[in-house]
């Protein structure tokens, strides 16, 4: 087989044979316990290395497609879906939980965001940003929708991208509480699942194309 197996979240590898996986891992916390079953998995089913990817997952690389199966089962993790047309991911940063920067709980809001869009199918890819500072080491301006903490409030924006042609998001609102920036997400995202997109069509030109005034009063901005 020489394609991606979607519903497996299995990405063929160069040499056309082996496939690799990305276990869910939100915000790239993982208990001890969980991250030593992860190891001993890959290495019962021989995996030819693991590999810490950008998207705040642990990719293992080199499975078998026979094995596919059977290593899901063992490791007793979710899929991270690393690949499709989907919520690729929410990425999120310590926040006030562990960093000495953190003036916003960006842990506890990009768990909650986690829980709520990861994995949900779109007519595009979808990833989701939010940093507990100024610093925003995690580039939510580069997210189809971004959340950057200060001292006042959230900050949100949309329509970020990274990429071949990268686009920094739009602002939408600033100084919003946890509640509110929420909220402000959630109309975002309900503007974009129920619209008629063309295909891999992402949220930026969308923007681009119809203006940012229109696209806020559409969102209810």
């Amino acid at each position: 087989m020489e394609v991606d197996i979607l519903e497996k979240g299995a990405i063929l590898q160069r040499d056309k044979e082996t496939f690799a996986v990305a276990p869910h891992i939100p915000g790239g916390f993982i208990r001890v316990a969980d991250f030593k079953k992860l190891l001993d998995t890959a290495e019962k089913y021989n995996a030819a290395a693991l590999k810490m990817t950008s998207g705040q997952r642990i990719a293992v690389v080199g499975l078998k497609e026979a094995d596919l199966d059977a290593f899901w089962k063992d490791v007793e993790m979710n899929i991270g879906w690393a690949i499709g047309l989907c919520v690729r991911m929410v990425k999120f940063c310590p926040g006030t939980t562990y960093c000495r920067h953190g003036k916003r709980d960006a842990m506890g809001v990009g768990m909650a965001l986690d829980k709520e869009y990861h994995g949900r199918f779109l007519s595009a890819k979808f990833k989701i940003g939010v940093a507990g500072c100024e610093y925003a080491c995690n580039a939510p301006l580069f997210k189809e929708i971004g959340l950057t903490g200060f001292p006042e409030g959230w900050n949100v924006t949309a329509g970020g991208t990274c990429g071949a042609k990268p686009r920094m998001g739009d602002v939408m609102d600033e100084n919003l509480n946890d509640a509110d920036a929420m909220e402000m997400v959630s109309r975002v995202f309900r503007f974009f699942e129920s619209g008629d997109w063309s295909p891999k069509v992402r949220l930026g030109r969308i923007i681009d194309k119809m203006g940012l005034d229109e696209f806020k009063k559409a969102v209810g901005v």
